[in-house]
């Protein structure tokens, strides 16, 4: 029975987040970001996100993202600098292929930093890749 159910590996799905500049806050801010690098569209993407560690967790907040055509990316939502101290967990899911997919990605605490900073392909800024 358990043998018979095939679940599909998600590649050539991304998060990442991009230190960018936001003009209703006139500061720089942390946006995390799907990408899609496959060569089909993905439908129904939803982005489950929250931070923790061992003594703290924050709510936890579902994106419907909808359809994200092939080599693009659409914005998950803005991170508050008081979270950057905790594990970073985003749990994506979606359709192509006539299937569902999914994936979690997480940025480990500390993590998402100046430093840290790598040219992200497609979104064409400087941000982080989760692992």
């Amino acid at each position: 029975m358990k043998k018979d159910i095939e679940i599909p590996i998600a590649i050539d799905v991304h998060i990442a987040i991009i230190r960018e500049w936001n003009e209703d806050f006139l500061s720089k801010v942390w946006n995390a970001y799907i990408i899609n690098s496959r060569a089909d569209e993905i439908e129904m993407a939803i982005v489950v996100s929250k931070g923790f560690d061992d003594e703290r967790q924050t709510s936890t907040m579902r994106h419907g993202i909808g359809t994200i055509a092939p080599k693009t990316f659409k914005k998950v939502e803005m991170l508050q600098e008081e979270i950057l101290s905790l594990n970073n967990e985003f749990f994506v899911t979606f359709f192509a292929e006539g299937k569902l997919f999914e994936k979690r990605f997480v940025f480990l605490k500390n993590t998402i930093s100046e430093k840290n900073l790598t040219n992200i392909p497609l979104i064409e800024k400087d941000g982080i890749f989760a692992t």
